[in-house]
């Protein structure tokens, strides 16, 4: 099974700026474990970006 080239740069781009990981390290995941990683990062910046954002106005 071939995997897209386009997907496996995307995710491989996400990991390894959220983490700072190498490239061969990231590429040594198998594709499930490399996924679970980006996932639990769009999570971890969904938090982050909910509990920055701004308090809703009384005024409204």
């Amino acid at each position: 099974m071939t995997y897209a080239p386009d997907r496996l740069y995307s995710e491989v781009a996400y990991v390894a700026y959220h983490f700072h990981w190498s490239l061969d390290s990231i590429l040594d995941l198998e594709h499930a474990e490399r996924l679970r990683y980006a996932e639990e990062i769009g999570r971890i910046n969904t938090r982050i970006s909910a509990s920055s954002a701004p308090a809703p106005s009384p005024w409204r």
